[in-house]
């Protein structure tokens, strides 16, 4: 009997290679063996023959998309108090609206919401912050291992300068809570894994840090947290921990920066100096690139094009909701507009991001991040997305990747009609 995870698409296939170009194939065909793609190819092989087609007819066929970074509890008041600095965001919206999420009724209603929007999205794999409520985060990794999603989620944790109902009442309270949680969890998932999640060091005490840093050892989990994002944030962090040569050392002092085999993930590194990338690359670092949030609440702009040409791993993430909309599409779009802007504006010896970088960071950027994932290399795993653009009208008869750009910037007149997650159909 055939599997169901061997098969072949049919359609306009478009997606990036390692060195961040990018190929196309018109009409083609995009196999999926045992769940991992074996190649892109003008007609079937032989060896394929006998695999069920699913012929897309003119519809773009792209590989699915990385969010590196997405707050699920956010995602109630998604387009809310966009016209408020970072603090001042986080005091009068995120702390207000996460204290809710220590009643388990309140995250059984909330978090399908976020749930069904991703699982209908271009994303096909995310890095997820919940709430520092254990309960309610086991309610949301319930719902993402449900989706079909993959998934790492992390509990936040946080001992200090929390809103009212939103701090920890220690760090040996936090570090209990987070064994407590990933106690609940342990064996329990097949596509949705824990993550450690302190949620800044202005929240975390030193004390919490190392205890943090004990079950990171214990577990060997990975670590995801923000770095850089904010002045004034930077300024706080000197203030708390005025060892650190920089705020990224913050985290490398207390072994909470990850390894090349274990890498964290930190959102935004706006204000990363030429010190700190080099911090972030010899841990091998993840950078998750924010540029809507990073927009909306003033924080500023990331030079990513410098990023990519110090080698560093970076990929995108929407942030809501200091991002409104979990579109890694307008992630895309933002990324390359705000990166003109920093080339304009700030410094014309870091280049702006082209199309061809942006998809790359979409999908095989962000996808590096759980394994080989986000392309339709051989051995890669397959995911996948259709994209039906023809509403889309020109009296231009464009290339494949011509469409992509255009889906990209005009994603509302797009509709998504195909989506497979390790070669499972999800849409």
């Amino acid at each position: 009997m055939q599997r169901k995870d061997c098969f072949v698409l049919k359609g306009n296939i478009i997606y990036a290679r390692e060195d961040r170009t990018l190929a196309e194939q018109s009409e083609g065909y995009v196999v999926c063996e045992d769940g991992i793609c074996a190649g892109v190819f003008d007609g079937i092989p032989e060896q394929y023959k006998n695999f069920p087609v699913t012929d897309y007819g003119d519809a773009l066929i792209v590989p699915g998309m990385t969010d590196l970074h997405v707050h699920a509890p956010q995602y109630t008041f998604r387009g809310l108090g966009m016209d408020l600095e970072l603090l001042d965001w986080l005091a009068a919206h995120t702390f207000p609206e996460e204290a809710r999420y220590g009643e388990l009724s309140y995250a059984k209603q909330a978090y399908p919401y976020f749930v069904e929007e991703l699982r209908t999205s271009c994303t096909t794999r995310a890095c997820v912050f919940a709430t520092l409520h254990g309960e309610a985060t086991v309610e949301l990794m319930d719902e993402l291992e449900a989706s079909g999603l993959v998934s790492y989620v992390g509990k936040v944790n946080m001992d200090r300068n929390g809103g009212v109902n939103l701090c920890e009442e220690s760090a040996e309270a936090s570090a209990a809570a987070t064994r407590d949680w990933l106690s609940a969890v342990k064996g329990r998932y097949a596509h949705t894994t824990p993550i450690l999640t302190p949620r800044f060091t202005p929240c975390c005490s030193d004390e919490l840090m190392r205890l943090l840093a004990g079950v990171q050892r214990e577990t060997g989990l990975r670590v995801q947290s923000h770095l850089s994002e904010n002045p004034s944030e930077i300024a706080w962090v000197k203030e708390l921990v005025p060892e650190a040569s920089c705020y990224g050392d913050a985290y490398a002092l207390f072994d909470m920066l990850g390894s090349p085999d274990t890498p964290a993930v930190m959102a935004h590194c706006v204000y990363s100096d030429d010190a700190e990338l080099a911090l972030l690359k010899a841990h091998g670092t993840y950078i998750a690139h924010c540029p809507e949030s990073n927009l909306n609440v003033s924080s500023g702009i990331a030079p990513v094009g410098k990023f990519l040409a110090k080698g560093l791993h970076v990929g995108l993430g929407s942030d809501v909701a200091g991002g409104s909309t979990l579109s890694m599409l307008r992630a895309m779009t933002l990324a390359v507009q705000v990166s003109k802007m920093y080339w304009r504006l700030v410094d014309n010896t870091v280049r702006p991001l082209t199309f061809a970088d942006a998809f790359y960071l979409a999908t095989l950027g962000g996808g590096r991040y759980f394994g080989k994932v986000g392309s339709f290399l051989p051995g890669y795993e397959f995911d996948a997305l259709a994209v039906d653009d023809s509403s889309v009208k020109s009296m231009r008869r464009l290339s494949v990747t011509e469409r992509a750009e255009r889906m990209a910037y005009q994603e509302c007149a797009c509709r998504l009609v195909g989506k497979y997650v390790r070669g499972r159909k999800l849409v």
